[in-house]
């Protein structure tokens, strides 16, 4: 296969509540920018990014933690979605990640049927995790196997998300799919 042009958005969302602006590059070295007030969101999304070796740079407010944390992942999904360019990828991939006392797996599907399953100790990043698959059009599923600790099971749930991702979104010379590629049509 030749070279694979790279893959990248760039988007911004406002709203009354957020005001969010990111560049996600999915051919990265995992490096991140991220400017939130949230610590342990931004932690998610530096390690979401290190293991799925995407670059993301992020800058996002908000007035609330659950506004934060919701639109960060729509806006996250949909710059991902939009940086597959329609390029054939590998689509379908799990990771199963140990962390201390937590032992997750996460698989997921590239397939523009969203869904989300995810185990996840904390509504709030259960909510993230089920906007991110819904705006990126992904099907997710996230089993925790075992956890103590809340902090471990949902850091272990974004390093297996982004190893899986970054199996997932390898090109592939052809569509993986009985179906072939969907067009869809106006009219």
């Amino acid at each position: 296969m030749g070279a694979v042009n790279m893959r990248e958005s760039k988007l911004t969302r406002k709203t009354k509540e957020t005001d969010i602006s990111l560049h996600i590059l999915l051919e990265g070295s995992g490096t991140s920018a991220i400017d939130l007030d949230d610590q342990f969101l931004r932690h998610m999304l530096e390690t979401l990014t290190r293991y799925a070796s995407f670059d993301l740079e992020l800058k996002a407010t908000g007035d609330n933690p659950h506004h934060l944390i919701e639109d960060v992942a729509i806006a996250l999904g949909a710059a991902f979605r939009r940086s597959l360019a329609d390029i054939p990828v590998e689509r379908i991939a799990s990771a199963m990640v140990p962390m201390d006392d937590a032992l997750v797996t996460v698989s997921v599907d590239i397939v523009d049927r969203p869904y989300c399953d995810a185990d996840c100790p904390d509504p709030l990043y259960s909510h993230f995790l089920r906007s991110f698959s819904m705006s990126s059009g992904i099907t997710l599923h996230i089993i925790v196997h075992r956890g103590l600790d809340d902090h471990h099971v949902i850091e272990a749930s974004f390093k297996a998300l982004g190893k899986a991702l970054k199996t997932a979104v390898v090109p592939r010379e052809s569509v993986l799919s009985t179906k072939d590629a969907v067009k869809y049509r106006s009219g």
